[in-house]
């Protein structure tokens, strides 16, 4: 049995849950530069540093793998989990649901998002734990090749029997009749040879899901693709997060348009991995409609510390390759394990109902007990509360992925794989603290756009309110807006207006 350290977990109910989180986050005031004028007051609070990833938790195969990949690739250890198990809820999510004990299931199926810089080794992370789906889609390719000849071939020979029928003059509605019959419904399509897709829009996803295998994932490596397409466009963003949540719910999904009629998807799976930089996914983030949606309580983040500056060059170890391979026979396995089906169809899964086992179902109760008891507005997780709410959830279906990795035909969770899981998800809630205390309001934001496009111009610069206007920021072109911001960065300490008529203000420091 795993054992995880207790120090951050639900475990300890009387300790304050928010305590070691916050400990580190007090800034002291900037002392007074040279001449004695304060520096300038930063825009947005300090983050407090990321807690290390509990990669023990993700259990031996995983938990190995994730350590190898950040080793190889010298990235952080939480980019490297959320790959890992990203792709572990995409080969999972199929198999099986996860039974709450008060008898509703929810699907394995996990929404991730690792916010991370240019340069912090996004791309290969993700490359290192997607490559057995790669291998998977690559032998669903072949079986396609082979089989688009013959489809070809049976739809043709179809369509001209069908024709013959149609036209046959000599046959009466009866016999057209049973002469349709006989000649049986028209060949279907191979299923398209893929798991994944990096930006689909939700009318796009939904039509190839028709034909599609039923249990795919949206994963990107260039997130902000996805955060700044059209399905995420202001039109759009509330209807793409409505569905995306259905799908996370499991939920059947209905689409009904002028020109496809009405498509109905039963018993399809979704899960999602997007890493992104941090002003695509800040923005995100701080939607407000994505937030009353439910969108953003439905994802685990992870915002590493980078670690550039520190990985000087070492070659790949033989025992890093060897934990990836075994990581990469451990999803190939599962992936190739047959789903369950509804009986007569191809593309709709029929997943069975992992129970807990009675003393996983009692860990998973004093962990959901343990963040409800602080989930009020004046309890440790205040700010995060939609997500806080979702979070035992989140540890269920955690658990479930890592029940179905260990052994894609287990009908049951195990305890030790109960505790895992809660520990997972009490970090991912604790990230979700630390960010939100790091996070800005629309006036802070405004204003740092300013800031950032009077810095281009170097410290000193002299600027006149109606330039700034004109060729500044884009929401700042309004002159309350223009007016807000300035006001905010003088109170900051960056700007002072040095003429009232014509109205001009200088840029005092250049952040760093």
């Amino acid at each position: 049995m795993t054992k995880i350290d207790a120090s951050s977990s639900y475990h300890n109910a009387g300790r304050d849950y928010a305590g070691e989180v916050w400990a580190d986050d007090y800034v002291a005031p900037s002392a007074p530069a040279s001449g004695g004028r304060a520096e300038p007051l930063p825009l947005f609070p300090k983050a407090a540093p990321a807690k290390p990833y509990p990669l023990e938790a993700l259990g031996e195969g995983l938990g190995a793998a994730a350590r190898a990949i950040a080793s190889k690739v010298q990235c952080p250890e939480s980019m490297a989990a959320q790959s890992v198990l990203a792709v572990a809820a995409l080969a999972s999510q199929a198999h099986a649901d996860v039974m709450l004990p008060y008898g509703q299931t929810r699907p394995l199926s996990l929404f991730c998002l690792t916010i991370a810089g240019s340069g912090d080794r996004k791309t290969s992370a993700d490359r290192e734990a997607l490559w057995p789906i790669r291998k998977h889609e690559k032998q669903l390719r072949t079986r396609y090749d082979e089989a688009m000849p013959q489809f070809k071939i049976d739809s043709a020979a179809w369509q001209a029997q069908k024709r013959k029928i149609e036209i046959d003059n000599c046959l009466g509605l009866e016999g057209r009749k049973a002469k349709l019959v006989e000649l049986g419904p028209e060949p279907r399509r191979p299923l398209y040879p893929f798991l994944t897709a990096p930006d689909p829009t939700l009318e796009g996803l939904n039509k190839t899901m028709v034909d599609a295998p039923a249990s795919m994932g949206i994963f990107s490596a260039e997130g902000g693709q996805f955060i700044g397409g059209s399905g995420m466009s202001d039109d759009n963003r509330l209807r793409t997060a409505a569905g995306f949540s259905r799908f996370w719910d499991g939920e059947q999904e209905r689409r009904v348009r002028a020109g496809d009629g009405v498509t109905i998807l039963e018993g399809r799976r979704l899960a999602m991995h997007l890493m992104a930089q941090p002003e695509a996914a800040g923005g995100l983030l701080r939607d407000k409609t994505l937030r009353d949606q439910g969108m953003l309580s439905r994802l685990l983040v992870a915002a590493p510390d980078s670690i550039a500056g520190t990985r000087l060059y070492r070659s790949t170890s033989a025992s890093d390759e060897e934990q990836i391979r075994a990581y990469g026979a451990l999803i190939l396995y599962v992936l190739e394990t047959p789903w369950p089906m509804a009986e007569g169809k191809r593309n709709e899964l029929l997943p069975r109902a992992l129970e807990m086992e009675p003393e996983a179902s009692l860990i998973w109760q004093n962990y959901f007990n343990h963040v409800e008891r602080q989930n009020s507005k004046v309890g440790d997780l205040e700010g995060v509360g939609d997500i806080a709410s979702k979070s035992a959830e989140q540890a269920a279906r955690i658990a479930g992925v890592l029940t179905i990795i260990d052994d894609p035909y287990a009908v049951t969770i195990a305890t030790d794989t109960m505790e895992r899981a809660c520990a997972l998800a009490d970090w991912y809630l604790q990230e979700a603290l630390r960010l939100h205390g790091a996070s800005a309001s629309p006036a802070l934001i405004s204003a740092d756009n300013l800031l950032r496009w009077l810095a281009e111009r170097g410290a000193g610069t002299l600027i006149a309110f109606r330039d700034v206007m004109q060729f500044g920021p884009g929401s700042l072109r309004t002159k309350a807006a223009l007016d807000a911001a300035i006001q905010t960065l003088i109170s900051h300490g960056w700007v002072a207006e040095t003429s009232a008529k014509p109205r001009t203000i200088k840029l005092l420091a250049v952040p760093s």
